[in-house]
């Protein structure tokens, strides 16, 4: 437990350390956010604040996790996830720069991507962690065995769906990492009752790395995090739940997050069908927003609802142990 909190404890101080040094290069590099036109009124205000801020959650938490961990194959799998994932996020954010607008990478090459990382997530899970290629109900005594080629199609799901559900989620000041932390939390948890303490390692890094973000990201945010930390935590959340048989049960743990990509996939089916909008605008957190709530009441609630979520799945994984 104690090497589990001194690389959480690292991971935080290396985030709050060089954030301030880290902020004021991008500023320099005038490295700022590219704003949606048809976004929220409120938002126009923060266009130019310092973006790729998820490069200071990557580093905060690969430091400490090179270090200590033992290199289990697991944890590497989630290691390399998440690293993966933020290299995408980087190269999109990149190119948002470059480009002075809002839109980053092709869709098809995002896709072809995050194939590839799936493959590698599916290769180091079932080829050199050796984990069955089934999938686990932890809501009832029931699995499905032998997905066969099935299981790489499985770990597509959770990595698109993850990374992209984050993704959506990171719209306000400190809401993605602060939904992330609070589902990395869980898993720390999940992986430390189960004595999978490298996993822990990992998850424990993270939710370290995540706070110490924070503490530069909560309203008023002086840095985002952009597609290079979505994506990378939603990387290392898909990996977790791969590596731990959680896929299904993420679901219910990262429930806000699937609340925000249904928002979203919602408003796209009503819109097409009948040409009406559900919400007054997705994802949901907008749909507030627009309501005249507050962005911290917004935020608050959502990190209720995030905790009551991933407390919940936690629960049930536990009891489904016996």
């Amino acid at each position: 437990m104690g090497r589990i909190l001194f690389g959480g404890t690292a991971a935080l101080l290396i985030c709050i350390f060089l954030s301030p040094k880290f902020i004021e290069f991008l500023r320099r590099r005038e490295f700022g956010q590219q704003i949606r036109e048809d976004g929220p009124e409120g938002h126009h205000q923060k266009a130019g604040t310092p973006t790729m801020g998820g490069i200071l959650i990557v580093v905060a938490f690969a430091v400490p996790f090179l270090i200590l961990s033992n290199y289990d194959w697991r944890s590497v799998g989630v290691f390399g996830a998440a690293i993966a994932c933020a290299l995408l996020g980087f190269a999109d954010d990149y190119v948002k720069l470059a480009r002075r607008r809002s839109l980053g990478l092709r869709a098809r090459t995002k896709l072809v991507i995050t194939i590839a990382i799936s493959l590698g997530l599916w290769y180091v899970a079932e080829r050199r962690a050796h984990l069955p290629p089934t999938l686990r109900f932890r809501f009832a005594d029931y699995q499905i065995e032998h997905l066969g080629v099935l299981y790489p199609l499985l770990i597509y799901l959770v990595v698109a769906g993850t990374t992209s559900a984050v993704n959506l989620t990171d719209g306000l000041d400190g809401l993605a990492a602060g939904c992330a932390g609070i589902v990395l939390l869980a898993y720390v948890g999940i992986t430390f009752i189960t004595g999978e303490y490298d996993l822990a390692m990992v998850a424990g890094c993270l939710v370290g790395a995540c706070i110490g973000f924070l503490w530069f990201n909560a309203f008023p945010a002086t840095i985002f995090m952009g597609d290079t930390g979505s994506l990378g935590l939603g990387g290392a959340i898909a990996g977790l739940a791969v590596m731990t048989k959680t896929e299904l049960l993420l679901v219910l743990l990262g429930g806000i997050f699937v609340i925000e990509a249904l928002s979203v996939a919602v408003q796209v089916v009503s819109f097409q069908a009948t040409r009406k909008r559900v919400f007054l605008m997705a994802p949901i957190h907008h749909h507030f927003e627009l309501r005249a709530w507050s962005e911290t009441k917004i935020i608050l609630r959502f990190w209720i609802i995030a905790s009551i979520c991933a407390a919940i799945g936690f629960a049930i994984y536990r009891q489904s142990l016996g």
